[in-house]
């Protein structure tokens, strides 16, 4: 299995429109961060998961030209608005794309990307959307996807697991039967947003702390705000836990699951 970072941003992405802080300055290219979402390879079967408004670029610069299947965590607009941009996907696959996701964020696509549902004026692309809601486990070409359910603030959200791989950010609170759906995992994606405690998301204490309770082999920390710079976190995490950065492409053991 191999796991493309798209993008490593929380929802303002970094540098922030109008700051003048070190991160935002920073000459480092591992702190310029698009909004996230990650791109899985296994088995010969690709599913995107989310559409940050950044889509477009983060797909050219990854040479990507299509998926089997786009997974949603959730529907805010930084996870979102970059759902128009796999137009080219249905373009060159002459089919619709699977599109998975909550009861709620199906409703959202819908009111938010309407023309994508009706008929084209000619000459006018839109992009090809099948869309399916999560009720459980599901499967993409025979590739199972479990879907995590936690809580993001007082919203509940989706994480997923795709064999040894799970991916939960925007997180701020993880049942116990979600927990188990994820233990032992061995590479974990997770999202910390900064040292402070947020109302939202977890922040970088406990998200080592979740990382540890799940006993995870490796962990990469996604969706980091301007609060948090690259070359510390490596220096100042537990061995076993990195920051990911844009463009990061990670290996992971199939045989092992």
């Amino acid at each position: 299995m191999i796991v493309t970072f798209l993008g490593t941003g929380a929802s303002h992405g970094v540098p922030v429109v109008g700051c003048d802080c070190d991160i935002c300055r920073s000459t480092n290219p591992k702190n310029n961060r698009t909004r996230s979402a990650v791109y899985v390879e296994t088995r010969g079967v690709k599913i995107l998961i989310d559409t940050p408004p950044e889509l477009r670029i983060q797909l050219l610069r990854e040479r990507i030209t299509g998926a089997d299947a786009l997974c949603y965590t959730h529907a805010h607009a930084d996870h979102l608005f970059g759902l128009d941009d796999i137009r080219r996907f249905s373009e060159k696959s002459k089919h619709d794309l699977d599109v998975y996701a909550k009861a709620d964020v199906v409703m959202n696509i819908r009111t938010a990307y309407e023309y994508a549902f009706r008929p084209a004026p000619a000459q006018c692309t839109k992009p090809g959307l099948l869309l399916h809601e999560i009720r459980g486990p599901f499967e993409v070409k025979g590739v199972k996807v479990v879907p995590v359910p936690v809580m993001h603030g007082k919203l509940p959200i989706l994480g997923y697991r795709i064999g040894n791989f799970a991916y939960v950010t925007d997180c701020s609170y993880a049942p116990p039967e979600s927990i188990e759906l994820i233990k032992g995992v061995d590479t974990l994606v997770f999202g910390t947003i900064r040292y402070d405690e947020h109302p939202t998301h977890m922040n970088v204490d406990q998200a080592c702390a979740f990382v540890k309770e799940i006993g995870a082999g490796r962990a990469y920390f996604t969706h980091m705000s301007h609060k948090l710079d690259y070359d510390v976190l490596t220096e100042t995490l537990p061995e076993n836990i990195r920051p990911a950065y844009d463009g990061l492409k990670i290996e992971i053991d199939e045989t092992s699951d």
